[in-house]
């Protein structure tokens, strides 16, 4: 336990000589941002992930199955989307290849901008969810979250890679003497905030509206951007 809680408190405050820096803590708020916009999509989307790519090939096969409540178009929309923004993320990470900090700083800026058009969007419907609307945030956050995935796999980080913890879990219960470069703590870290921004999500869109978990998973995004540019 208390090796575990030394590696939590090292992933918040890197060690002065960390080859990662400051991004553990950044990435961790980018896995929380992760949790908020899968609760969007799943639940007020129509049971559609756009940051987790493994769900949609399911829901994807589900649905050509026949199954009820899925929809070919809303998955093939949100893996086409989320692929277009692996792919710009893939470009900017040979571009910015240098300097990791200024990486992080434009792709969450860009993030940032996209997840800003789904509040307009959403703030014009008036907080109802129409194709049209529905169809605009698939979009828009499919190709935030496939940067975002692109970025992460660039960043390298070991065990956050913000969008997927199958490996992350696997880890944590495989690994069960410790080895060199073994993290639980982070891993544990990485887990709960995925964990706190779904809960988040669905809390807020059930007691309060979408609007409003779409302008807390803006303000993260800036912050991020911001803090990674000064630091």
């Amino acid at each position: 336990m208390r090796r575990l809680l030394t590696d939590a408190a090292h992933t918040l405050r890197p060690p002065k000589g960390d080859p990662h820096g400051p991004l553990p803590p950044l990435m961790l708020v980018l896995t929380v941002v992760t949790g908020l916009i899968d609760a969007v999509s799943y639940l007020a989307l129509g049971r559609v992930f756009v940051a987790n790519m493994t769900g949609n090939v399911v829901f994807l096969g589900f649905a050509l199955a026949g199954a009820p409540g899925l929809s070919v178009p809303a998955s093939l929309v949100s893996m086409a989307s989320f692929l277009a923004g692996a792919l710009a993320g893939g470009k900017y990470g040979t571009r910015f290849a240098a300097h990791r900090g200024r990486l992080l700083t434009v792709t969450t800026l860009i993030q940032a901008v996209l997840v800003a058009g789904t509040v307009i969007a959403v703030a014009a419907a008036h907080g109802e969810v129409t194709s049209p609307v529905r169809y605009t945030l698939i979009v828009l956050l499919g190709i935030a979250m496939g940067m975002q995935n692109a970025v992460a796999r660039r960043l390298s980080v070991p065990d956050l890679t913000t969008t997927v913890l199958t490996l992350t879990l696997t880890g944590l219960a495989a690994d069960t003497t410790p080895t060199a470069g073994a993290r639980p703590g982070r891993r544990i870290l990485s887990v709960l905030a995925m964990f706190l921004g779904a809960l988040a999500g669905t809390l807020l869109l059930m007691h309060i509206d979408l609007l409003t978990i779409l302008v807390l998973a803006l303000i993260l995004l800036i912050a991020t951007s911001a803090a990674t540019h000064r630091l």
